[in-house]
């Protein structure tokens, strides 16, 4: 039984346009094989003048109207963001509510990577359970790529893309309802896929570099476990035990068992990469994100609420039925959130 009574009365999708990933591969990478193995073929890139707040107020524009919601009902804005932002020293959160014009309404800032997706519903059940004032937030989740500072092909065994979802979540909303989310953190990862450049240790890229031709966080994690491949093939089962791990800690809270799951949605990964996750659940691929993932690519934070909103608009999701949304993040944080259909 969830501690607040909540649930996604509709979604927003907003996409870049869509690119080849085989017209555009050697854009990107000198091994383009490398990429095209992974499966996925289309990914959604933002004209240069749509940044994250763009796409996340266009996906957040059409919840709103679809639902007849006017911004003066919003009792919470809450923004998740898995790239670099449009500027430093910068709500982005903020800047979503004034472009929707939602006026003195609270307003929440996530960047935990990709996990941020997963966590944000979390935080607005614990808004909801400590001001029962709250109504109806605005939860949107947006992956954009900053070309100059991060390779969209290598990065890691992903292909990155540009897009957003937004939900509208209502109090005692009767369908799509939160029932819990986990999450816990092993910070001996959190160096594996920063970008070096752009802080305060190093504000700028080696001399005429940018993030197409700067170490990939694929060579990083190489490097992170000395080029050897026990180490990191003991790391990569341990982080499918660790997402098994955290769907069972999700599952105890809300009082079912990994048994009642019907459907896992995962990052947008490799076919292979998501029936690691989903067969020792018992999970078919056609109860996954496996045909969705290709048409996509990885929109960071984006993913699973992207997965969730069009299995709803293609109608495989039936009432009653429990989702697992999934996965991991920079950080090392790994989370899971259960939904009930």
């Amino acid at each position: 039984m969830a501690f607040v009574d909540m649930g996604i009365a509709g979604f927003g999708l907003s996409f870049g346009r869509n690119e080849s990933v085989a017209a555009t591969v050697g854009d990107y990478v000198s091994d383009p094989e490398r990429v095209l193995k992974l499966g996925c073929h289309t990914y959604h890139r933002a004209d240069e003048d749509v940044h994250a707040t763009d796409l996340a107020a266009a996906a957040a524009e059409e919840v709103l109207a679809e639902l007849s919601v006017t911004p003066d009902q919003i009792d919470l804005v809450v923004l998740a963001m898995s790239e670099m932002p449009e500027y430093q020293h910068y709500d982005s959160a903020a800047a979503l509510a004034r472009m929707l014009k939602i006026e003195r309404t609270q307003t929440l800032l996530l960047n935990e990577g990709c996990g941020s997706g997963l966590t944000g519903l979390y935080y607005v059940a614990s808004s909801m359970a400590m001001q029962p004032e709250i109504q109806t937030a605005l939860f949107v989740a947006v992956n954009r790529v900053g070309e100059f500072h991060r390779n969209r092909m290598n990065v890691n065994n992903s292909v990155h893309s540009d897009g957003a979802v937004a939900t509208l979540v209502q109090r005692g909303h009767g369908s799509y309802k939160w029932l819990a989310t986990e999450q816990f953190t092993d910070p001996k990862y959190c160096d594996m896929f920063r970008t070096d450049f752009g802080g305060t240790r190093f504000p700028l890229p080696p001399e005429g570099g940018s993030g197409l031709n700067t170490p990939s966080g694929y060579e990083k994690v190489h490097e992170h476990f000395g080029r050897d491949p026990k180490r990191l093939r003991k790391f990569l089962d341990e982080r499918i035990d660790r997402i098994h791990e955290v769907i069972d800690r999700a599952c105890k809270r809300a009082g079912l068992t990994r048994d009642d799951i019907d459907h896992v949605l995962y990052i947008n990964d490799s076919a292979p990469g998501i029936a690691a996750i989903a067969d020792p659940l018992g999970i078919p691929a056609e109860r996954t994100n496996a045909a969705i993932s290709p048409f996509h690519g990885h929109m960071g934070a984006a993913d699973q609420l992207v997965s969730l909103a069009l299995k709803k608009r293609q109608d495989e999701l039936k009432p009653g039925e429990i989702v697992a949304l999934c996965g991991m993040s920079t950080g090392m944080h790994w989370c899971a959130t259960l939904i009930q259909v």
